[in-house]
């Protein structure tokens, strides 16, 4: 019998966190599991990511009421990942906002990605009989928009593909605060299944450009301070630069998934091992770095049964 994923036996109970990021900024986070962000505006608040179930979220709408009264009026969810969506109906938020990439995404592979992380990642689904359905958002947008809160201003997005081809990130000026959902990470394995190595440092440069005080990230503490963001900033450059470097020589000589696997590891390992869900992400960083450096351009979408493949193409 093959060996589970190491996400399928990750049953343990994270502390959660509800850290000030900036004057009615918040950041809610749990030991590498999926965070969320609060912005509180002058009449009601802004979420930035879902969870993955209406159960869990309603444990971000929990610390949100330790802080403010004000209805939740938006969400915002950074791309199209289960883990990130699936709970938006706890909400009940007017306004569901993506980037027009990622609600693309939904309609192409959103399902898929469903049975997929719940298949490897069941802790993540706490109440998952709770989701009506595949989250679609009321508002999207390409390039950039803005949302106010009253007299607080919102800049929402798409600075580059990374994480995914629809990341979007937040900045909240008055503060100089910024949530860049998974395209920054902090002693959490960044996931890169379906990321794109040769464009994510260029995204993690435009991030950087905006000098800010304070991020939050898509896993992992919040940031806080110009030496902490930038520390952040090219760790996880050093992650994603060293999980490609490997794969891509393997793939130069034409040597085997199961080749480049063991390539990612020997440089990966002695830096990264100790870091959250690490050896979650491992399998699918180093399959789509494969794939990448072979020629297929946009990520092969992930399925129940192509986890299921890949995986036992690894143990063999």
């Amino acid at each position: 019998m093959a060996k589970a994923f190491a996400s399928q036996g990750d049953m343990s109970e994270k502390t959660i966190s509800f850290t000030e990021v900036g004057d009615g900024l918040y950041a809610f986070t749990a030991e590498g599991d999926p965070n969320s962000g609060v912005i509180i505006g002058d009449d009601s608040v802004m979420i930035i990511e879902a969870q993955a179930t209406p159960r869990l979220a309603q444990k971000v709408i929990d610390c949100v009421r330790s802080v403010t009264d004000k209805p939740i009026s938006h969400l915002v969810l950074t791309h199209y990942h289960a883990v990130r969506v699936l709970g938006a109906s706890a909400f009940g938020a007017d306004q569901i906002i993506m980037g027009d990439a990622a609600r693309a995404m939904v309609v192409e592979r959103g399902q898929e990605d469903w049975d997929s992380e719940f298949q490897r990642f069941p802790r993540l689904f706490e109440g998952h009989e709770s989701i009506p359905g595949l989250t679609y958002p009321t508002t999207t947008f390409n390039d950039d928009m803005t949302v106010y809160l009253g007299n607080r201003r919102i800049d929402l997005m798409h600075l580059g593909r990374a994480h995914t081809a629809g990341d979007i990130v937040i900045h909240v000026p008055d503060q100089n605060v910024m949530f860049t959902g998974d395209i920054v990470e902090y002693h959490s394995a960044c996931y890169c299944g379906d990321g794109y190595f040769s464009s994510w440092g260029d995204t993690l440069d435009n991030i950087a450009s905006f000098d800010v005080d304070a991020i939050a990230p898509g896993r992992g503490n919040a940031l806080t301070g110009k030496a902490m963001v930038e520390a952040a900033i090219e760790n996880t450059r050093d992650f994603v630069d060293s999980t490609y470097r490997p794969a891509a020589r393997v793939a130069a000589r034409n040597g085997s998934l199961k080749d480049a696997w063991e390539a990612v590891r020997q440089e990966c390992d002695p830096k990264f091992s100790d870091y959250a869900i690490y050896e979650h992400c491992l399998p699918f960083n180093v399959a789509r770095a494969y794939d990448e450096a072979r020629g297929i351009e946009t990520p092969r979408i992930w399925t129940a049964q192509r986890d299921l493949d890949m995986w036992a193409a690894l143990q063999s």
